[in-house]
């Protein structure tokens, strides 16, 4: 479930086809995002997922979809 909300906000974000992320997908070698992107990225995760805003050291232990993934469900459970 988390999954698929993250790749409707992931789509929308990079403009990219939903069909095209998968766990694997890097955020900067697949979908070219730069810091402001991440940033745009944390906000609507915080708002869609109601959790803390991400610090630093989370963010940038974060590289792939499934990382995120895994980071968002030791938040929400």
């Amino acid at each position: 479930m988390i999954f698929e909300k993250l790749k409707e906000l992931i789509a929308e974000q990079f403009n990219v086809d939903e069909d095209s992320i998968t766990m694997e997908t890097s955020f900067t070698d697949d979908l070219n995002a730069d810091s402001v992107d991440i940033v745009d990225l944390s906000m609507a995760l915080e708002e869609e997922f109601d959790i803390d805003e991400l610090s630093e050291e989370e963010a940038s232990a974060i590289s792939t979809v499934g990382d995120l993934v895994r980071f968002l469900q030791s938040k929400i459970d």
